[in-house]
């Protein structure tokens, strides 16, 4: 049987990240994609020009639609445009039971604001404690937690520590705003924590990294595989469509990571 995956996030134009990153995350990870869109962005690789949020109801709607007649086996959320959008979401997918990977989308790459001081609250009560795993990263962390960015790895643990003391299953404290040579991510569970760390690519073109990594994690979910080897398998994945990010030569701002580095020649 086809596993699937749901991704409720908004649309990016300029392909790299967003929906867009998701569905074709899913697509190079062999799962089948479905998409609810929450906003509709116009944007490129140097900024977000405009952001034009879709109705509550029709977001609703795809959510419903896709629910009631297409098994799906995990769920990815990205971007969520207020509290009420947070509302409708939670709302929206109370019923289902399988793995969720929320990804606290708040600023783009180019620094532009993408979820309003409004929300936060929303999102910490109603989707954070549905979450199996939450995936921040040190800016979205230190602003769920209302205090400073982490500068090292026990920062990075003790900050996802209490992050996972909001509900959430586990939480994947993401270390791409680091310093340093290399990239760690740390895993933080109710057993403990686990790093995965990779070298540091100096490379532009990381648009959409967050989207893509929380992604991938929710399409080895839906391929079956446990916590622990989903991140894995996810972060090694994402390190190598980094590594192949400079040979698509897309935009000329941050431009997207190689999503189909192991399919195209």
């Amino acid at each position: 049987m086809t596993a699937t995956a749901l991704t409720i996030a908004g649309s990016d134009s300029g392909g790299g990240a967003g929906v867009q990153a998701d569905l074709k995350t899913f697509s190079a990870l062999g799962v089948f994609g479905c998409s609810a869109v929450t906003a509709i962005t116009a944007q490129n690789t140097r900024a977000v020009i405009a952001v034009h949020p879709v109705p509550l109801e029709t977001i609703a709607a795809q959510i419903a639609a896709v629910l009631e007649e297409i098994r799906v086996d995990s769920i990815k959320i990205g971007m969520l445009g207020g509290p009420e959008l947070v509302a409708c979401v939670a709302e929206a997918i109370a019923a289902f039971d399988g793995p969720i990977v929320l990804d606290p989308v708040m600023v783009a790459k180019s620094g532009d604001a993408l979820l309003p001081d409004s929300a936060v609250a929303a999102l910490t009560e109603s989707l954070i404690p549905r979450a199996s795993l939450l995936t921040p990263n040190l800016p979205e962390a230190a602003r769920l937690l209302g205090t400073a960015e982490a500068v090292d790895d026990a920062d990075m643990q003790a900050q996802g520590r209490r992050l996972l003391d909001m509900g959430a299953g586990a939480v994947l404290m993401k270390g791409g705003h680091g310093g340093g040579d290399t990239c760690t991510d740390w895993l933080i569970g109710p057993s403990g924590s686990q790093a995965f760390a990779s070298p540091r690519i100096a490379t532009g073109n990381t648009h959409g990294t967050g989207c893509t990594l929380s992604s991938a994690i929710a399409a080895g979910f839906a391929l079956g595989q446990p916590l622990a080897e989903a991140v894995d398998r996810a972060h090694g994945w994402l390190h190598a469509a980094i590594l192949a990010a400079d040979g698509l030569e897309i935009g000329q701002g941050h431009g997207p990571v190689h999503h189909f580095h192991e399919v195209w020649a």
